[in-house]
């Protein structure tokens, strides 16, 4: 297995550049399947001692590991669908050696011969995964963790991947933190539930969604009010698809978050200063909901009280409640970039993820000319030492050979204008390559 380390380039509206190494964004995750693949389980977790695999025989190293669960057992229709899936999960539970769990983990996906990449990250506080694989691989994965009680119970999010896989390679390791925050996660109370906000299935949360938009929002002071829609994202996912009511995010990197830490009376991009601690209720949601979980613990210990949080996240959300009160697509950190709601909801092909937006839901601009663009999602900029992830209308692609600016277009090392679901490799398959005059 090889690992390595891909980097998105990210500059927000009107600030410098930020760098997002996709090793370091949060995992986020993504809902297809219409019902969770539950079977048979041990009770006991594993036990095994820690000892180099290369000094051990195929036969003692897979006695160290228990059984795949057969995937003979009838799953979903979707999930038979689709060659490749990417699989998301998260789950705080305390690791007391999250060394030996990468060795147990690494060890079966090796005897196994499983083809999956993406990233599985472990500590002391649990597993944040995000990965992408052949339907039987990706799901073999899942069916042997759930035979450890610690993770029989995770909350498991498929959707499909029409291209193969979404990551270029496996990255298994421990990390300090699951997710990047400023000061790092070890402090926070994770493993206590009371201290995270309060789970709301997707149903309930379109409820209070619903009754929060009835309500004229604009007519009241945003920080005077009894219910707050809190994005804990960046603006960068937002700009392509959000909940309605909800305020973009000036933030272009989560581990900077910093909603509610404020010591000012009032700031206008912090949805949460100068609110009423223990009366407004914060309902907050995320992509998947393990940055929702990390983040609500630190408002807890800032004194919020009433802290919700969207049960995994609008993935889950999108797969059971559609897009009712949703506007444009959903972001993800892989190669996909961009999923509209119908991914997850009726199971389309990611064919559909240039579908124009119309009439009042076209917010999206281009960075460029700032005009409306009718597909929803990103692309890096052509100059390779630029880098950046923008949206852009089809006009400003063709004038600027893909780059962001006029002045990207006359750099040293650029790369070929990419179409439709295209990413851009490595820079050795662009160097040598005769590009077009301007």
């Amino acid at each position: 297995m090889r690992w390595c380390r891909e980097v998105f380039s990210v500059r927000g509206s009107g600030s410098g550049a930020h760098a997002i190494a996709l090793s370091l964004a949060p995992i986020v995750t993504a809902s297809f399947c219409s019902k969770s693949l539950v079977l048979p389980f041990q009770n006991s977790p594993f036990k095994f001692k820690l000892t180099d695999s290369s000094s051990l025989s195929l036969t003692h190293r897979k006695q160290l590991l228990p059984a795949a669960l057969s995937l003979t057992q009838p799953s979903t229709a979707r999930e038979d669908d689709f060659d490749f899936v990417v699989v998301n999960f998260y789950h705080f539970v305390f690791i007391q050696d999250p060394q030996a769990e990468v060795f147990k983990h690494r060890s079966f996906l090796e005897l196994e011969d499983l083809d999956i990449n993406g990233r599985v990250y472990v500590n002391e506080q649990g597993i944040n995964a995000q990965y992408s694989g052949p339907s039987k691989d990706a799901l073999a994965y899942v069916n042997w963790l759930r035979q450890d009680n610690r993770f029989s119970d995770i909350l498991v999010q498929i959707s499909p991947s029409e291209n193969g896989h979404t990551f270029p390679a496996l990255k298994l390791r421990y990390k300090p933190s699951l997710v990047q925050f400023e000061g790092g996660m070890s402090h926070l109370p994770l493993l206590d539930p009371s201290m995270r906000a309060i789970p709301l299935s997707p149903a309930e949360w379109k409820e209070r969604l619903e009754a929060v938009n009835k309500t004229d929002l604009r007519a009241k002071d945003y920080h005077d009010r009894d219910f707050i829609l809190l994005d804990v994202r960046n603006g960068y996912e937002w700009d392509i698809g959000h909940f309605r009511g909800t305020q973009r995010p000036s933030v272009d990197c989560f581990r900077n978050t910093s909603f509610g830490l404020s010591q000012e009376e009032i700031t206008a991009s912090d949805p949460l200063s100068n609110v009423d601690k223990e009366k407004t209720n914060i309902l907050m949601y995320c992509t998947g909901g393990i940055r929702c979980d990390v983040y609500s613990t630190i408002l807890r210990r800032q004194g919020f009280q009433n802290l919700y949080t969207l049960k995994g996240g609008v993935s889950h959300y999108l797969k059971n409640e559609g897009a009712a009160e949703w506007v444009g697509n959903l972001f993800v950190f892989d190669s996909r970039l961009s999923l509209p709601p119908s991914v997850y909801y009726t199971g389309a092909t990611t064919k559909a993820e240039l579908t124009p937006v119309s009439g009042d839901d076209k917010f999206a601009k281009c960075h460029v000319c700032n005009l409306e663009v009718s597909e929803l999602r990103h692309r890096n900029c052509a100059n390779l030492d630029c880098n950046l992830l923008f949206l852009c209308c089809t006009k400003c692609v063709k004038d600027l050979r893909g780059c962001c600016c006029l002045t990207c277009t006359t750099a040293p090392r650029l790369r070929p204008v990419l179409n439709g679901m295209q990413r851009y490799k490595k820079w050795h398959n662009y160097r040598d390559m005769d590009l077009p005059e301007q």
